[in-house]
């Protein structure tokens, strides 16, 4: 009450606050990442792919960096460069989306029911598109 009282109408609101079909939806949501056990899955798959990036030698790789499905690989270039984005269009050609965050980092976030073969299938683009450069 000494929080919610001091509140007054017109004061503090949410397009969505409250919706109970989106808080249905978000329910459902947590059921299914908790019964696929998606966490479990995104610290199993995060690591082969981590694992495997750190495996790729080429000089534009600076370092790799993540936790769980959240992966960067540092570009051996400047902030300021375009090779990020150039790579990041590469493998979008290839058949990978992946974005360049900070001028030489390239975010990859795959979702969460990822599995093994397509982490494998996305290291090969992600070489294939390194050899172009």
């Amino acid at each position: 009450d000494d929080i919610m009282l001091c509140i007054h109408p017109g004061e503090h609101g949410s397009t969505y606050g409250g919706n109970p079909l989106a808080c249905a939806v978000a329910t459902e949501a947590i059921n299914v990442i908790m019964e696929e056990k998606l966490a479990d899955n995104a610290v199993k798959m995060g690591e082969l792919l981590r694992k495997g990036l750190q495996e790729i030698s080429h000089p534009l790789i600076k370092t790799v960096r993540g936790r769980g499905l959240l992966n960067a690989i540092e570009i051996n270039d400047t902030p300021e460069s375009e090779t990020a984005w150039n790579l990041c269009m590469e493998f979008s050609r290839n058949g990978l989306l992946a974005k360049p965050t900070h001028g030489n980092i390239i975010r990859l976030a795959p979702p969460l029911v990822i599995n093994e073969s397509q982490i494998y299938e996305a290291l090969e683009i992600i070489k294939l598109s390194l050899n172009k450069f």
